[in-house]
């Protein structure tokens, strides 16, 4: 039993390297960095994160949280037709067209693959190549696909917490008025495999009661699953850490709900349908609510009276390593008061060997730091402001 359970994982393992979504989302990963590039060049002539950061996000804390998920689901008997995860990718592609990544969020790739799955199977519809696969197995609603989309939903809003908020980009747009203000934008993808039970002739359980979410199997064989989890989120009326991170915990909570409702789904079918109605309900909610608070709020990122407003930083740079933050305002340079870009670089040179800052945090609190300058260091520390003067795309905002 032993030997055939190592196996059965191996050749799970192995399919996930079969599956397309795995190599496409690195593809799109990479598509999202480069336009991030030159959005980021056209709005200050230099980036911010380099392409590959994007990519560098897709998987280290995927694994980590898909393998847990991966435990919860076996000890559960979480099983999945192989039909469903044939629906989830298809919808995983057509989902990645639209203009917002968000749509790549499980609960509108599963959720889809949810409906349509019952869809399919009440009408008994015939689909070419692959029309056995769907007719394999009981034609009724599987209360353990809306368990898996609870667990994903709550593993997103995880990764909305944990990660979304690191290195959101920069961005210049033009308020209703024609001002410049600064605002930023997080366009995220995360790989999450996933192990689960797919009908088949290889492991006898040795449970009675497992799998508790049946579809009506008797042997089941494992496969490691690449899920897709996509954010986007632009943000203009608070700092990006405080509001995505706020984000994040609803997200959770909606999960967390989903999967209580989710397993009366085992005792009451019908229930099941409801549980994932509300679940893609719920989660669009949140981003609409997310939104239309945002809209209400002025620009953080606006020019100020008391010194310049910190859009940015460059990874790396003087900045940086002074511990600079995204939303502090530079008040002076070198005890000369900085009101606009001009008057920040000519302070900085009064003196290329040293650069001593005063900063207003975002306590309202004033700080001095201070650095050696160094042959090579950007001209303006690599801290990005908000400014008129620049070739950035002209983007109207509400």
């Amino acid at each position: 039993m032993t030997q055939i359970w190592f196996v059965e994982l191996l050749k799970g393992i192995g399919k996930l390297f079969l599956h397309p979504i795995f190599y496409y989302l690195f593809v799109l990963s990479g598509i999202i960095g480069v336009m991030r590039v030159k959005r980021e060049r056209r709005n200050f002539h230099v980036r911010a994160q380099n392409a590959y950061f994007e990519l560098r996000q897709l998987l280290p804390l995927g694994i980590v949280i898909g393998l847990s998920l991966s435990v919860i689901s076996i000890a559960a008997g979480i099983a999945v037709p192989f039909s469903a995860i044939i629906l989830i990718a298809v919808f995983t592609f057509l989902w990645s067209f639209t203009a917002n990544i968000r749509f790549m969020s499980p609960v509108y790739t599963v959720g889809a693959a949810f409906f349509a799955l019952i869809i399919v199977a009440e009408n008994n519809w015939s689909i070419p190549f692959i029309s056995q696969t769907f007719h394999t197995h009981d034609q009724k609603v599987y209360p353990s696909l809306v368990v898996l989309l609870a667990l994903l939903l709550i593993a997103e809003g995880v990764m909305i917490f944990k990660n979304g908020s690191k290195g959101t980009s920069p961005k210049l747009v033009k308020s209703k008025r024609g001002q410049s203000v600064g605002v930023h934008e997080v366009k995220r993808l995360w790989l999450l495999p996933m192990f689960l039970f797919v009908p088949g002739d290889a492991l006898s359980l040795p449970f009675d009661w497992w799998p508790v979410f049946h579809i009506g199997a008797e042997k089941y064989s494992l496969i490691f699953v690449p899920f897709a989890i996509g954010f986007q989120q632009q943000l203009q009326g608070m700092l990006p850490k405080a509001a995505i991170q706020l984000y994040g915990r609803r997200v959770i909570v909606l999960g967390s709900m989903i999967a209580i409702l989710s397993i009366g789904g085992r005792w009451y079918p019908l229930l099941s349908i409801i549980v994932a109605a509300l679940a893609v309900i719920g989660r669009e909610s949140l981003a609409l609510i997310q939104k239309l608070k945002d809209d209400s709020q002025p620009f953080y990122f606006s020019k100020k009276n008391n010194g310049l407003m910190i859009l940015g930083i460059i990874p790396n740079s003087p900045a940086s390593k002074m511990e600079l933050k995204v939303g502090e305002l530079v008040t002076k340079v070198n005890s000369v008061a900085t009101y606009d870009e001009k008057t920040f670089y000519e302070a900085v040179q009064k003196n290329r060997a040293h650069c001593k800052l005063e900063v207003l945090d975002t306590n309202g609190e004033i700080r001095f730091v201070q650095r050696a300058l160094y042959e090579g260091d950007h001209h303006e520390l690599g801290i990005l402001f908000v400014q008129d003067e620049r070739k950035f795309e002209d983007e109207k905002i509400g």
